[in-house]
């Protein structure tokens, strides 16, 4: 269907097209536009300060840039999604059943309108429920994806330390480091290796 508008749209195109052209012979030539400017180099990669002995990493930093760290944000906002979504549908059936009360109440028969005001109340109580044990298991999911986090994340840390010869790494935000030189922070090595270590290993399975 989307077919039966090109030709027109093209040949309106087209006719627009003449009309500049013609428009812009009767114009002197323009001068040629400026190039941009060149931007100025990247500034250089802190380096390591030699013969250091502490270090630091940004966890926070790690876990949101890291192909793993994404991959376990992806699966803990997916369960979330998911049990919003199944909410929202409890949430619109009980409203459903509520106008129905507000609209037609006065008129049914007192038999039907306790049993709708009966079923409304069970909804209330399953809603009240339902969201109690969502709330459960999405922190479940997310502290069990930060354990499994841990545990990969722990070996790379220790061969970035030894490799770099520290005897102590510390977390940038949990440590209250207020300044450090900047080579001292080992989070984008980790980064590097940690998705090296983590490529081609088995996924998780999908949040059905």
């Amino acid at each position: 269907m989307k077919s039966l508008f090109v030709a027109p749209a093209l040949c309106l195109a087209l006719a627009a097209g003449g009309a500049a052209v013609a428009q812009t012979a009767a114009q002197p030539p323009a001068q040629p536009p400026a190039q941009p400017a060149t931007p100025p180099p990247a500034p250089p990669a802190p380096q390591f300060p030699a013969g250091a002995k502490l270090a630091y990493i940004n966890i926070q930093r790690i876990a949101s840039e890291s192909v793993e760290g994404k991959a376990a944000a992806a699966r803990v906002k997916a369960v979330n999604d998911k049990k919003v979504g199944e909410l929202n549908d409890k949430n619109k059936a009980l409203q459903a059943n509520q106008d129905k009360l507000q609209k037609t109440g006065s008129v049914m028969s007192d038999v039907a309108r306790a049993q709708l005001e009966k079923e409304i109340e069970r909804q209330q109580v399953e809603i009240q429920r339902f969201t109690q044990d969502a709330q459960a298991e999405v922190q479940e999911v997310q502290n069990e994806l930060q354990s499994e986090f841990q545990r990969k994340l722990v070996p790379v840390i220790d061969a970035v330390a030894k490799d770099k010869g520290v005897q102590m790494v510390f977390s940038q935000v949990d440590s209250g480091l207020v300044w450090a030189d900047p080579g001292l922070d080992l989070t984008p090595e980790v980064i590097k290796r940690f998705d090296a270590a983590t490529q081609g290993a088995p996924k998780p399975p999908a949040v059905k």
